[in-house]
């Protein structure tokens, strides 16, 4: 794969909790993921990674203990790591497709 450009169509998708797949490319401690949860998911456990994304499609909302916001198409989104920054994605609609850039 050519180092700026990423075939997310040749990426296999990954599951690891029911209702969520996605297709991870990693590269020098940095990763990129193309997420899809699938209505009624929720998180299952208090996420405390940071993230920096994108919604391309759906609403997303985050729980970030107890503090609820959405994100429909087109919002972006900026989430600091650590225990404050503690949150939980469901989605509101029958799909959310997402682009997450992460540390790896």
């Amino acid at each position: 794969m050519s180092q700026d450009r990423i075939d997310f169509d040749a990426l296999p998708w990954e599951s690891t909790v029911p209702g969520a797949r996605f297709k991870v490319h990693r590269e020098g401690g940095k990763q990129i993921r193309l997420l899809e949860f699938t209505e009624g998911f929720v998180e299952p456990h208090w996420c405390e990674k940071g993230h920096i994304g994108y919604v391309l499609e759906g609403t997303l909302e985050v729980d970030y203990r107890g503090r609820c916001v959405r994100y429909p198409a087109g919002s972006g989104l900026f989430i600091l790591g650590g225990p404050q920054s503690g949150h939980k994605a469901t989605s509101l609609t029958p799909l959310v497709r997402l682009l997450l850039v992460e540390d790896a």
